[in-house]
Formats: C-alpha cells, sequence, structure tokens
C-alpha cells in the first residue's frame, strides 16, 4: 500500500488545484464536503450544470474517456486526484455521474456510431442528465428477474413497465433501460437494453417521499412507450452483456469516486464537546469516549481499506472485490454513528426541522442510512461477493439458471 503521490500523480494534482482556486471558492471550516451526487432542486441542477460545463471546457470533465469521444485519456488515479481536489471546494453535486461513468463508457462499447455522436458530447457538457432504469418491485438484487416488457412492432419497439428506486430520474432528461424481449429463454438471455428520452408521455415519474424527507429516488412507470429501433443499445436479447458493462462501470466509478461516507466520526467529538451528559460535557464521558473512538477506529480501517483500491489503480490493475467490503461495513458504520448522533443530540432529534444543524444532520444519516444499505447491492448481496470471490467458499445453488424466465 503506498499513500504518496508519483511525481507525475504530484504534478497533475497541482495542476487540478490551480483550477479549482481560480474557477471556484473553497469550503470554510463549517461547511461540509459535498458527499452526494442528488440534487435537492431545480437551482442546485442548473448549478451543477454551469459547473459541469466550465469543466468540460477545461478539459476536465470526462477524464477517463478516450480523447476520441471528448475525455483526456486519464489515468484511473488521475481520476481518484481530481475527486479528493474537487471535494474541497463548494461546488454543487455531481448529477452527471450515471451519465459519465455509467452510460457514456456503455455507449462507446456496446452503441452505434449515431448514438455516440448524439449521446456522448451532451453528456460531458451537462447538456443531458442520465438515469439508470434498472431495478423493478420484483427485481432488486435479482436483476435479471425485471419483468419491464419490450416487443417488436416493424421498425418499432412497444415498453410498458416499472422501474423503482431510480435515483435522480426526476430531472434526468434520459435513461439507459433494461427490458424482457424473450420470456421463452433462461431470465439472464432474454433482455435487450435501451435509450429512451425521460420526456416522452409515455413515462411517468413519480417521487418516492423517503423516510428521512427526501426524495431522491422514484417510481417510474412505462406505458406503450414507443422508440424506434435506432434507440436499441446492443443486440436484441443481449442486454445482459450489455447491462454487465454498466454494472462494471459503476463498480470503477464508486471505486475512484470522492468518499460519500456522509458524516465521519470526528465530526461526534465536534458534537460532544457542544452538549451535556449528567451535567457535563459528554465529551468527558467515558462511555462516550470510548463510542467515538470506536468508530473512528472503524472509519480509519475502511479508508485503509479504500487505499488498497487507490493503490491498485495507480499500478494499472482493475481495482479488486474490497469495494463490496466497504459498502458492506460503511453502511452499518453510518447506520450506528447516527443513532448515537442522535442520542448525544437529546430529545429533539426527533422532532428539529432547521437544516444545517447537528440534529437535523445525524437525524438525516441515520434515516437515509438503511437505503444506503440496500443501494448499488444489499448487505446479503455483498456477503455473496465476498464469500464466493474473495473467500473462495462454495457458491449458492441457482436452481433458474436453466429454466425459462416464462415458467419461473
Amino acid at each position: 500500500m503506498d499513500f504518496s503521490d508519483s511525481p507525475e500523480e504530484a504534478a497533475f494534482r497541482a495542476k487540478a488545484r490551480d483550477w479549482l482556486d481560480a474557477n471556484t471558492t473553497r469550503r470554510n471550516g463549517s461547511e461540509k464536503a459535498q458527499d452526494h451526487f442528488m440534487a435537492r432542486d431545480a437551482d442546485e441542477v442548473a448549478r451543477a450544470r454551469d459547473w459541469q460545463a466550465r469543466k468540460a471546457d477545461a478539459g476536465w470533465a470526462g477524464l477517463t474517456w478516450p480523447r476520441a469521444f471528448g475525455g483526456r485519456d486519464a489515468t484511473p488515479i488521475e481520476q481518484v486526484i481530481w475527486n479528493q481536489e474537487e471535494g474541497r471546494y463548494a461546488v454543487p453535486p455531481n448529477v452527471f455521474l450515471i451519465g459519465i461513468g455509467l452510460v457514456g463508457p456503455t455507449v462507446m462499447i456496446h452503441g452505434t456510431e449515431d448514438q455516440k455522436t448524439r449521446f456522448l458530447p451532451r453528456a460531458l457538457t451537462g447538456e443531458d442528465i442520465w438515469c439508470q432504469l434498472f431495478s423493478e418491485p420484483a427485481a432488486g438484487s435479482d436483476l435479471a428477474g425485471i419483468r419491464t416488457r419490450a416487443r417488436r412492432e416493424d421498425d418499432e419497439w412497444v415498453i410498458s413497465g416499472q422501474k423503482v428506486w431510480t435515483s435522480g430520474a426526476q430531472y434526468s432528461t434520459h435513461g439507459i433501460l433494461l427490458a424482457r424481449t424473450d420470456p421463452q429463454v433462461p431470465k439472464h438471455k432474454g433482455m435487450t437494453m435501451f435509450l429512451v428520452d425521460m420526456s416522452d408521455p409515455a413515462i411517468e415519474t413519480r417521487p418516492i417521499r423517503q423516510i428521512s424527507g427526501s426524495s431522491s429516488f422514484n417510481e417510474v412507470f412505462i406505458d406503450n412507450l414507443r422508440v424506434p429501433d435506432s434507440a436499441r443499445l446492443g443486440g436484441v436479447s443481449e442486454g445482459w452483456k450489455v447491462a454487465l458493462t454498466t454494472l462494471m462501470n459503476e463498480r470503477f466509478s464508486i471505486s475512484v469516486g470522492r468518499a460519500s461516507g456522509g458524516a465521519r466520526a470526528e465530526e461526534l467529538i465536534d458534537l460532544a464537546t457542544r452538549v451535556e451528559r449528567n451535567g457535563r460535557p459528554a465529551i468527558e464521558d467515558d462511555e462516550v469516549r470510548a463510542r467515538i473512538a470506536d468508530f473512528i477506529a472503524r472509519q480509519r480501517g475502511l479508508e485503509f481499506t479504500s487505499y488498497r483500491v487507490m493503490t491498485s489503480l495507480s499500478r494499472g490493475q482493475a481495482p479488486g472485490e474490497e469495494g463490496s467490503i466497504g459498502k458492506l461495513l460503511l453502511g452499518k458504520l453510518r447506520q450506528e454513528m447516527g443513532a448515537f448522533g442522535m442520542d448525544l443530540a437529546g430529545t429533539s432529534a426527533g422532532i428539529s426541522a432547521k437544516v444545517g444543524d447537528d440534529v437535523a444532520r445525524w437525524r438525516n444519516e441515520y434515516l437515509t442510512a438503511p437505503g444506503n444499505r440496500i443501494a448499488g447491492g444489499s448487505d446479503e448481496i455483498q456477503r455473496t461477493i465476498i464469500g464466493e470471490r474473495i473467500l473462495g467458499l462454495p457458491p449458492e445453488v441457482r436452481v433458474d439458471k436453466d429454466v425459462a424466465f416464462s415458467e419461473l
């Protein structure tokens, strides 16, 4: 594990920092880092578009994309460095993560020349915002169980079904959609991928009010959506292969992305110095100190695990399965820290509505953590990956592997 920049990486970091210094402002000590890729309102989307356009004009957007597609041919570790440096500044959320990190690379591999010309430049400049129309009410962790259907009529496809947990769909202009085109073959073999316009009247997006009070993801209903065959991405019934490309790039984007661990254990120290427990500052209580120390130790363990990924990237290697370890442990840690922060905040923890105060921050951390433990692969899925791919345990029995979807 190597924590230092190479001379080339240090030069890249300095160049990135110089551009950021000249084009935006650093966060002050009281400002929290932007730790999510979701916009809260139309104003935040507009600011994100403006920031993305400025980055694209200066060559800082889509760093790892090939130059032929408007990128910079940067190395993965250079993307990590950029994300680290950008995280020090007061910038809008990266609502383009799905378009640039997932959809763009998938279109490069499976798209037609017309699709590449039409979609890739607009994704880089922020004109288009993409969402991922994969999960469904009956197909979350088992993505191959999707029921959204697409039937062909001459040179068109007619798509109907429902998607759910679709992040950012309420402000996305386009979506990458997986649909079932042949139910008479095993479930992994009868799907096809499409690129759809989210403004089509046949698509209805309904934001889901989450327990935290926010609405970052949505239900999406598709009712006889007609798209030309030119909207198909990849071959007919080859959607699983295309989806694997998207999912592989999702994992890569998470590996090199700015850490989105939410509130940090060190912030509990600050809170504990300002609230009382048994008539004295909470930080003087041995139990409080022990809990915070445990959180910090676990947090540091996760950071060192992420450095293993960064070291692999720096050496030109593909990230390993460490991402599943971090994903599994981080969600639980966030939930426990959120609950402890609420305990420290006191009796008002459940009712305070003041945005940005200690109570709101820790309550939000506690209430959003369960969803984070599901998104991107549930705890159970992460344990399966760790067991099978890291520990080499016998794989789970998959009795539906060779059964036609229509018979399931």
